[in-house]
């Protein structure tokens, strides 16, 4: 089989697609290790190639793999919805795949080849429904469209959580045998030293799904029914200055808008009493995972795809019910035993989502 992975438009540093791009270049890795170890003459006889460019190279170009660069700009908007639409099927035409995948979830109108799309969430119809016109209302019309037609006319569907299939069938309407849950496989994090302090610390963005307005709000509530809160930590905002609350609860949170060096960000949770993650919908959800492999104990948002991703190693609320986060977060800082259970629980939930799971399972999908 000649395998061919669309990696043209990924530019790590550009866009929103960081955890798609990670997502690729993890899979191609996976992809490779386990084909050099393999005893199936169908695994070990495919030939993997990717398409990518000047700006992906030193991360793609690896052993066991044909990286193909394209002489294309992927940074021109323009020419990227052209290579989508029409061009990389004539390029995996060129090139003889048996199999295209598309890491991005977006297939070429042309189906010139066997085509597997990777969807990693439906969000962009998330916002059409809740939040219409925070994204640019075109740019998220043809996201939508892309989408509705790449699952619609694509041979295969791989996504990466029960409540993002769920929410395919809800918004498309193919037929469910087309679509394959493959969850997120989960890099290892480097073991960190860990000094537990008092304080919590949670994730977030400005993205409403992201409800930061929900940890605010609810640090707030368990602010005012505890006699010595915790001091909050929070990673992905630069303040606190859209919320209404009170300005000594407020002094009591410190946001940190971005942190660039990941081990910086790794001993700022492993060193935290408890972690918060309250989204109000996610494809996947790593951060969480991130946490229970730096023994943090986690309490996260009860919807979505999350109560799948941390099974029984979090304590789940609902992320806009602000006294029942407060509730939360007053028990499981008091109750050590508690913690201790939760960061054992989530020690061995981190591994079903190894890599060498996962990477069977996309193998079996592929062939």
């Amino acid at each position: 089989m000649i395998l061919v992975i669309d990696c043209f438009k990924l530019v790590k540093g550009a866009g929103k697609s960081i955890g798609i791009y990670n997502l690729a270049l993890n899979l191609v890795r996976n992809l490779v290790a386990e084909k050099a170890k393999s005893t199936d003459s169908a695994i070990q006889n495919t030939r993997i190639l990717v398409l990518g460019t000047e700006h992906n190279a030193n991360d793609f170009q690896m052993d066991g793999v044909e990286f193909i660069s394209m002489k294309y700009n992927p940074l021109n908007k323009l020419f990227c919805i052209f290579w989508e639409l029409f061009l990389v099927s004539f390029y995996a035409k060129k090139y003889k795949a048996d199999k295209v995948v598309y890491p991005r979830g977006f297939s070429s109108m042309l189906h010139l080849t066997k085509e597997m799309i990777i969807v990693h969430d439906m969000i962009p119809f998330y916002y059409d429904k809740h939040y219409p016109g925070f994204f640019n209302k075109l740019e998220n019309f043809y996201i939508m469209w892309r989408l509705k037609a790449s699952i619609k006319h694509c041979d295969k569907v791989i996504t990466i959580s029960q409540a993002s299939k769920q929410d395919i069938l809800e918004y498309t309407h193919v037929k469910e045998e087309k679509i394959e849950v493959i969850n997120n496989g989960c890099n290892l994090i480097k073991p960190i030293e860990n000094q537990k302090q008092d304080y919590f610390v949670a994730i977030t963005s400005g993205l409403p799904h992201k409800n930061a307005e929900g940890i605010v709000k609810g640090y707030e509530a368990y602010y005012k029914r505890v006699a010595n809160p915790l001091p909050l930590k929070i990673i992905g905002i630069a303040d606190c200055d859209a919320y209404d609350m009170l300005s000594e609860a407020k002094a009591q949170i410190e946001c940190f808008k971005y942190i660039a060096s990941n081990e910086e960000m790794h001993k700022m949770i492993a060193d935290a009493k408890v972690f918060i993650f309250l989204s109000l919908v996610e494809g996947f959800g790593f951060p969480p995972l991130e946490a229970m492999q730096l023994k943090t104990a986690v309490i996260c948002s009860g919807i979505s795809s999350l109560p799948e991703v941390v099974g029984d190693a979090a304590l789940l609320v609902n992320p806009t019910d602000y006294e029942e986060v407060a509730a939360a977060m007053e028990k499981l800082s008091l109750d050590t035993e508690l913690q201790k259970e939760l960061i054992e629980k989530g020690s061995k939930n981190v591994g079903r989502f190894s890599w060498d799971n996962i990477i069977k399972q996309y193998w079996k999908a592929l062939l």
